[in-house]
């Protein structure tokens, strides 16, 4: 049974953990595994806390096996948004629902919660079909292409999608 709960400051080390986890994969994340260090989580665990929502997914041994997480910029003609939306999920977890209910959760917070919040930004890779299709399951639509904007590790190029998700 997952559970689903607000992030806090202390679970910086656990989320550390799951974000290592998840880099390890091809494709996971943008980061690869080196880039995930305490300082990233860090930062954004703190933003998130302060100016944002962030979400964990807790099994019944109480391991964190996902996360979600977006801010506002800090830019007043932007408070409105809730930008750079980050989903990780536990290679162990995945397609078993965690990311949906993730999402779903942090959609019905921001409903509820965050009357001010009006837009949700994300971006996927293009050939991630699977990822578009499910954010686009959720409500999200896609805005716009960011041509060869990812440099994979074999030196090939790919492009971005630029998500939404409107009130």
């Amino acid at each position: 049974m997952i559970q689903i709960k607000k992030t806090s400051l202390d679970d910086q080390e656990r989320i550390h953990k799951l974000y290592k986890k998840v880099a390890t994969m091809a494709g996971g994340i943008a980061r690869t595994f080196d880039e995930i260090t305490e300082k990233y989580v860090s930062a954004f665990v703190k933003k998130s806390h302060k100016q944002g929502l962030s979400l964990l997914a807790i099994n019944e041994h109480q391991q964190i096996v996902g996360e979600i997480h977006a801010y506002v910029s800090g830019l007043k003609c932007f408070s409105h948004v809730f930008t750079e939306l980050t989903i990780a999920v536990d290679p162990d977890y995945q397609g078993q629902g965690v990311g949906r209910k993730l999402f779903e959760h942090f959609l019905k917070e921001v409903t509820e919660h965050y009357p001010k919040i009006l837009r949700i930004e994300l971006i996927c890779r293009e050939t991630n079909q699977k990822a578009v299709k499910f954010y686009q399951s959720l409500g999200f639509v896609s805005e716009g292409r960011l041509k060869n904007r990812i440099s994979n590790p074999d030196g090939s190029l790919e492009s971005d999608l630029t998500m939404a998700w409107l009130r």
